[in-house]
């Protein structure tokens, strides 16, 4: 633990963090949020999962494309444009609560302007935190960072929870946007954000995902939050709106991972690392989809859960290791693209599944996603580099020049 406080005492580390915590919170919020609202509305999980899968795809296709803006216009003028657009996106979808239902289409059309509008706070904070820290402090910084985030997926169930059912699901939407508002601006006034500038790319767009381990970043962690997608619905299904088990289940997942990445973001990162952490989730999932009983659920999820923050931990290691400092935010911006794929199949795959037979089906369906997504790295985990010993921070832009002596 010793390296996580010196990390805290290096400047601008835990204020940076504390900013883009509160800033991304709404992740945490907006899921569970959109999925009660649609849902008490249109009386359709089904309808919920294409409302989530619309919000989930245009964050999808925005991602790599805002966060390389960032190398072009600055990484403020991107955030504070997104900042402003998806806010409005968001609130709209709370107030279109009327007495007739809002077609389901219109809801998908918002949803889907919020997730092309999603502020890129994820690729901008993992591109700074390399010019923060020495070569060594990183790979703790993103085992921390990915801990710290859990931060969101505890607090966010439980405040959306509770808000939609102690006052109304569109209450739990507003008081989501305006942790984006006050997060944004906290993180905008970040000193950081004006000390560090991302340089513009000198490569096409898109050729960065060609790296083997940004690919293979991208498509792990497209199975492990489609996972995460479809336990989160299925956790909602078993206990619908009557009470706050369902935010409850979900803190207790996101502590799992909390207690998972702080106990192992000091273990070196090999080629076998990603494959065997995405084995304890899948471990855990397995064993949560044989009963619906509340602690049992909030056992294995916990188990499910220690896996979560150190196999994202390596996911952000091999990634910055692998790319060079100017391409780092859109290498981000496709694995975050990979991850909200999975989060717009999984939803929609678990939504149609639990009406089809129940909650049970939405674990059966993470537990399929996992499977693959422990198999994948196995099989190719030569494309994961072995960071032991190894400097993790991203290749420099510029190159030594052989000169004829």
């Amino acid at each position: 633990m010793s390296s996580y406080s010196n990390l805290l005492k290096t400047p601008g580390v835990a204020r940076i963090i504390s900013a883009q915590l509160l800033a991304r919170l709404p992740s945490g919020m907006l899921s569970l949020a959109f999925l009660m609202h649609i849902e008490r509305i249109h009386d359709s999980y089904g309808a919920a999962g294409l409302v989530l899968a619309a919000t989930s795809i245009g964050q999808a296709v925005a991602g790599p494309l805002t966060s390389r803006w960032m190398g072009v216009w600055g990484m403020r003028p991107v955030l504070i444009l997104t900042t402003v657009v998806c806010t409005t996106a968001v609130v709209a979808i709370a107030v279109l609560d009327t007495p007739t239902p809002t077609p389901v289409w219109i809801y998908m059309v918002l949803g889907l302007v919020a997730g092309l509008a999603n502020p890129p706070v994820q690729p901008a904070v993992r591109t700074i935190y390399p010019k923060m820290v020495t070569s060594k402090q990183l790979t703790p910084l993103f085992s921390l960072d990915a801990s710290a985030q859990e931060i969101i997926w505890v607090l966010g169930p439980v405040i959306a929870t509770f808000l939609a059912i102690q006052i109304n699901t569109g209450v739990g939407i507003l008081v989501a946007a305006g942790f984006l508002v006050a997060g944004g601006l906290w993180f905008l006034s970040s000193p950081e954000l004006g000390l560090v500038r991302i340089p513009r790319s000198k490569r096409r767009f898109g050729v960065v995902l060609g790296r083997p381990a940004v690919l293979l970043s991208t498509v792990v962690g497209f199975l492990l939050v489609a996972a995460c997608a479809a336990i989160e619905a299925g956790v909602v299904a078993v206990y619908g709106h009557e009470g706050p088990e369902a935010g409850f289940v979900l803190a207790i997942f996101a502590i799992g991972s909390l207690v998972g990445g702080l106990s192992l973001g000091h273990v070196p990162i090999g080629p076998w690392a990603m494959a065997r952490r995405l084995f304890i989730v899948f471990v855990g999932t397995v064993l949560a989809a044989f009963w619906m009983d509340f602690w049992w659920l909030s056992a294995t999820l916990f188990i499910a859960g220690v896996g979560i923050a150190p196999a994202l931990a390596v996911i952000f290691a091999i990634v910055s290791s692998s790319v060079k400092f100017s391409d780092t935010a859109e290498a981000y911006g496709w694995v975050g693209t990979g991850q909200l794929i999975g989060a717009a199949l999984g939803s929609a795959a678990a939504g149609f599944t639990i009406d089809a037979s129940g909650a049970p089906g939405a674990f059966v369906v993470a537990s399929i996603c996992l499977a693959v997504g422990v198999i994948i790295p196995a099989v190719f985990r030569r494309h994961s580099p072995d960071l032991r010993g190894r400097d993790v921070g991203p290749i420099a832009d510029t190159e030594p020049v052989g000169v004829i002596t």
